[in-house]
């Protein structure tokens, strides 16, 4: 049986902006920019009082919280702080998979460092953290990678919380449905129609019945509820896509997007040839003034082999979206996915011009 660590760094970008400006402790802190179209990247625990959360428009945290500091982020100061936060991980577990700078799932079932339990291993981990970064980060323990991140959620900040495999599916069934991954909104009001709010109730229906309502995703809701999660903790979590968005500082009709679509194809191409890979998918994505999100896609016969190709294809989607043309856009986006691995540069020329 795994013995899955989920490690989550508490409010991370506000925590590290605290950590380098001690002025800025035990004061609400919001990182974002100014302005009528930010959004909060992080908030700090005294900013989250107020009810400022991440993803929130940065002139509505500026309503809840008058008196936060707003500091506009430094990505490679976090970037830098993730990186010796990995090398602590390293100490302990061969089997790390990031999900973002500030989180990571840890395979211990075989410790590079034996304390004698996983407790103990996040334990430890959790005080280097603080001792060699200033950083508070809470952790999860359990069986597999589902509830290990539900259990590092539940003792923020600077806490860890068990869930052994024999408790998992009673710690699962009073909890709100909307805590099992891929539960959104839409979804949740699906159940909520079939008399399904805890997942306790989602247990009680036969894996049929799930299958009738939600699909191929019935079965993993019936795993869910029963505290099944067989997904291993992988060591490389390839790039899924390469994307830039902008939001306008005015709404724009759709004819007027094109330049800011070149501009972000730049972006998107630049990241690409970093990789050792090639994106075969281009994806044009659209944000309107009411917040409705469109995307279109398209996978060419041969992916873009140069950056003209692909702000072709990008500014070409825009032909396939139907809106009226009063339409007015807040948001766009240009983006690759569906990649495939290269060799090396011969073989990417091979994949390109063929013959």
């Amino acid at each position: 049986m795994r013995k899955i660590i989920h490690v989550d760094l508490d409010a991370f970008y506000a925590s590290v902006e605290q950590r380098d400006d001690p002025s800025l402790r035990g004061r609400p802190v919001v990182v974002a920019w100014r302005g009528a179209r930010s959004v909060v990247c992080a908030a700090s625990y005294e900013a989250r009082e107020f009810g400022v959360r991440s993803a929130m428009p940065a002139l509505r945290a500026e309503r809840l919280c008058p008196d936060a500091v707003f500091v506009p982020p430094d990505f490679p100061r976090y970037k830098e702080a993730s990186r010796q936060i990995r090398g602590i991980f390293a100490r302990y577990a061969a089997m790390i998979e990031p999900l973002s700078l500030d989180e990571a799932y840890l395979d211990v079932s075989r410790p590079l460092i034996d304390l004698g339990s996983a407790t103990a291993i996040a334990r430890a981990i959790r005080a280097e953290i603080l001792a060699e970064t200033g950083l508070t980060a809470s952790a999860g323990i359990a069986p597999n990678k589902y509830l290990a991140k539900i259990a590092s959620d539940w003792n923020k900040p600077n806490g860890q919380f068990v869930i052994r495999p024999e408790q998992a599916e009673d710690f699962l069934t009073p909890l709100p449905v909307g805590k099992l991954p891929g539960v959104g909104r839409v979804t949740e009001t699906r159940m909520a129609e079939l008399g399904v709010k805890t997942v306790g109730d989602l247990r009680a229906l036969p894996l049929p019945a799930l299958q009738a309502a939600f699909g191929r995703y019935g079965e993993r809701l019936f795993e869910l509820s029963r505290g099944i999660d067989d997904h291993p903790v992988c060591n490389e979590r390839p790039t899924q896509s390469i994307s830039a968005e902008d939001t306008f500082a005015e709404d724009l009709p759709l004819a007027a997007t094109g330049e800011t679509i070149e501009r972000l194809s730049e972006r998107v191409w630049q990241a690409q040839q970093r990789e050792r890979r090639i994106g075969r998918s281009v994806v044009l994505k659209l944000k309107t003034r009411e917040f409705r999100l469109l995307t279109r896609t398209l996978t060419p016969a041969q992916p873009p082999h140069d950056l003209g190709e692909l702000v072709r294809i990008a500014l070409g989607l825009r032909q396939r979206v139907d809106l009226p043309n009063t339409t007015r856009y807040r948001l766009v986006g240009v983006g690759l996915t569906n990649f495939d691995e290269i060799a090396s540069s011969q073989a990417l020329q091979a994949e390109l011009f063929p013959g």
